[in-house]
């Protein structure tokens, strides 16, 4: 079918940050023919997740991942980041999985590979037309990555390369706990020094592990390093993490962050000295869909209207960006993010909140090209069960907002923690 040159494929760059985009050309092809663009990674938890899109090649027999139409696969259309956005796991692999980078001193793998006809299964028990290994990286080249030990606070730093002195960030992952480093390593990649923070271990969340003052610690750490702009400090949380962020923001006296960003989260939760335990949930609204996954998005609804109930967000004089998905399943982000503006409305600080609402997008907002989770595994907090729970979303839509999100997010810091009077520092 093809001619004795063989086929040639390009990706460009081979070597890139997660959030960078890379060009896929396939050279050589018969004209008018059909193939299957296919990439492969084989995660660090030995499970293969793949995409796949099937193109024709042109009458130079040429294909252009980024100009040319997918006509199926895991996704179709012109999608330039399609084999790296829509990967899932490959047929009979374990159900719920989630795709998390935890070595992030070494690169996400992923192979390309071209090959003949329009294919839908069975690519590693087939040879290739072409194939290239490309490296996906969250660390940027000089990017230092500091452990904490007996300092009163448990995670991981990440400093940018250069003298300095940055901004920094206090990054708070959500309920799932234990320590993820991966969002910390990609802002330091962008300039910020930033403290990926562990604050209780997977299905052990107590409120005794969550003393507002441990937080307070954590942000002071940052502060207080000899590389960052004591009063350029901001707080980026997701879930849980969002929780945390709002509540210092708005009630913490002994902090001012500069600036939160805050991925789907909300503000629903008592005053006091501890944070999770002051949640105000209805177990019995637990929802289950039609594969039995656990809808937790009822728990706190409806929006209490005792002050009493919810953080006092009139307090928070620092900009705030809220991301949300309006499909999110785990927590009623939309109700929340309309009664945060009503409140900041009445306190006269409205003008500190953005709020950037996508549709069809689920809980998990990740960085861009990072897949789509609908539902997971969950180790539940309280019991250690586990379950399936359903974050949300639909997956091309979902991963269009995890790419706009990200660019107005990056944009947000930008603003807020680097400004005229301070020379960005060279990546």
């Amino acid at each position: 079918m093809f001619r004795r040159i063989p086929p040639v494929l390009s990706v460009r760059p081979t070597r890139a940050l997660v959030d960078e985009m890379f060009k896929v050309v396939v050279e050589n092809l018969p004209p008018a023919s059909p193939v299957t663009l296919h990439s492969l990674h084989f995660s660090e938890d030995k499970d293969y997740w793949e995409a796949y899109g099937h193109y024709m090649s042109d009458h130079r027999g040429t294909v252009n991942v980024a100009e040319d139409m997918s006509f199926g696969g895991t996704y179709t259309g012109k999608e330039p980041m399609g084999l790296l956005w829509s990967v899932r796991p490959e047929p009979g692999s374990r159900t719920g999985l989630r795709l998390r980078k935890r070595e992030v001193t070494s690169p996400m793998p992923v192979h390309i590979s071209v090959y003949s006809g329009h294919m839908t299964e069975g690519f590693r028990k087939q040879p290739p037309l072409a194939s290239v290994l490309t490296e996906r990286w969250y660390m940027a080249p000089g990017v230092q990555r500091v452990e904490l030990k007996g300092k009163g606070v448990r995670g991981t730093l990440f400093i940018p390369p250069g003298p300095g002195p940055f901004p920094g960030l206090l990054d708070m992952w959500g309920g799932g706990g234990g320590l993820l480093e991966y969002r910390s390593a990609l802002l330091a990649s962008h300039g910020y020094v930033s403290l990926a923070l562990e604050y209780f271990s997977p299905g052990e969340l107590k409120s005794a592990d969550l003393q507002i003052q441990y937080f307070e610690s954590a942000f002071n750490l940052i502060k207080d390093h000899p590389q960052v702009i004591p009063d350029r400090v901001g707080i980026f949380g997701l879930s849980l993490g969002t929780i945390l962020a709002i509540y210092l923001a708005a009630e913490s006296t002994k902090i001012k962050p500069h600036c939160c960003v805050c991925i789907s989260g909300h503000h629903l939760i008592a005053i006091g000295s501890t944070v999770h335990g002051t949640l105000r949930t209805d177990p019995d609204k637990t929802r289950y869909d039609e594969n039995n996954y656990r809808i937790w998005r009822d728990t706190i609804l409806p929006i209490p209207t005792d002050p009493s109930e919810k953080l006092d967000v009139r307090k928070i004089k620092c900009p705030m960006l809220l991301v949300i998905g309006d499909d999110d399943q785990n927590t009623p982000t939309v109700e929340a993010a309309e009664d945060m503006a009503k409140m900041m409305q009445s306190g006269g600080n409205l003008h500190l909140l953005s709020t950037l609402t996508y549709p069809n997008t689920g809980h998990l907002i990740e960085p861009p090209y990072s897949p789509h989770f609908r539902a997971t595994n969950f180790i539940i907090p309280d019991t250690k069960e586990k379950a399936i729970v359903l974050w949300g979303g639909q997956t091309k839509p979902h991963s269009d907002a995890q790419e706009d999100a990200w660019r107005k997010i990056l944009a947000f810091l930008q603003h807020h923690l680097y400004s005229s009077t301070i020379p960005r520092a060279r990546m």
